[in-house]
């Protein structure tokens, strides 16, 4: 795309192909993250991004990929920002928190994971998916809930593709080793014996 682009032009790329992706991007925040409130904060920023560099996206290209290597890009910015800092929790957040925490408990709240999840991973899967390592935990979900092809994976995750084979991989071979009891309970066999 030329270095000059239209505010027309970048709210018509915007609107028609980086916001319909929004419900894919949560789900990948959320399992980089494990915290709903991080997802919402790195889709947002991934948005902003995405609009702000917009001129060196190429319309009609793959916009999930290119949104996908944001989102992944600043997910690794706010760990590195994260292990750098201490944690500091100031008397006041405290306070909101345990209040907050409490306004919740007590409503009627929709937590949006049941709806994005209900029907797709029971809870079995949904919690050995999030205890793999995060760059495993990756590749399975932009692999296997996404359906990203290997080279699509390599690009987004700026990794060879033998590293993505190699970790889907291992990755399925785990998540595999911890689903065998619940896999029994449901009438599946190891077919190796």
């Amino acid at each position: 795309m030329s270095e000059k682009v239209s505010e027309k032009e970048k709210n018509e790329i915007f609107e028609g192909e980086f916001l319909p992706l929004i419900d894919d991007l949560y789900n990948f925040a959320y399992h980089l993250t494990l915290d709903e409130f991080l997802s919402e904060d790195l889709v947002q920023e991934t948005y902003f991004k995405a609009y702000k560099f917009i001129s060196s996206y190429q319309k009609g290209t793959n916009a999930k990929a290119w949104l996908f290597r944001i989102l992944k890009n600043e997910f690794i910015n706010i760990y590195r920002k994260k292990e750098r800092s201490p944690n500091e929790v100031s008397y006041n957040e405290g306070v909101s928190f345990q209040a907050e925490d409490k306004t919740i408990a007590e409503s009627s709240f929709l937590d949006l994971r049941d709806d994005i999840f209900q029907n797709m991973l029971g809870d079995e899967v949904s919690l050995a998916l999030n205890s793999l390592p995060v760059d495993y935990r990756t590749v399975i979900v932009l692999c296997d809930l996404q359906n990203f092809k290997y080279e699509e994976i390599a690009d987004i995750l700026e990794i060879p593709i033998g590293t993505v084979r190699s970790r889907l991989y291992r990755a399925r071979n785990e998540l595999k080793e911890k689903l065998k009891t619940y896999a029994k309970r449901f009438g599946y066999k190891d077919k190796r014996k």
